[in-house]
């Protein structure tokens, strides 16, 4: 998409729906509306709807970060005690394990 052929107002509103969209457990929205929108909230000259874009691009990478934190963290604490958890682990793996060490 390009954004210079769009209007400031369908920019702000844009930006607006991929920040909301994140909610909906879509994480990829917001690196959507980080990707596109930081050089319209962080490099090109000021205009009227730009400080509230710049607010939805911060909002959508802090989003974006403490998602990715805490899906690090999911996956490092599974892959390290999967084991112990014994029946539930299998449950959760999606492919199951030949045999124990």
């Amino acid at each position: 998409m390009n954004l210079g052929r769009v209007s400031n107002e369908e920019k702000l509103e844009l930006c607006r729906k991929y920040y909301r969209g994140g909610f909906a457990l879509l994480p990829f929205l917001w690196l959507v509306n980080v990707l596109w929108f930081f050089r319209e909230a962080f490099v090109v000259q000021p205009y009227g709807e730009q400080q509230q874009i710049r607010t939805y691009v911060r909002r959508s990478a802090l989003g974006l970060g403490l998602w990715g934190a805490a899906l690090g963290l999911w996956v490092g604490l599974f892959q390290s005690q999967r084991q112990s958890w014994g029946a539930l682990g299998d449950y959760l793996a999606f492919t199951l394990p030949l045999g124990t060490p």
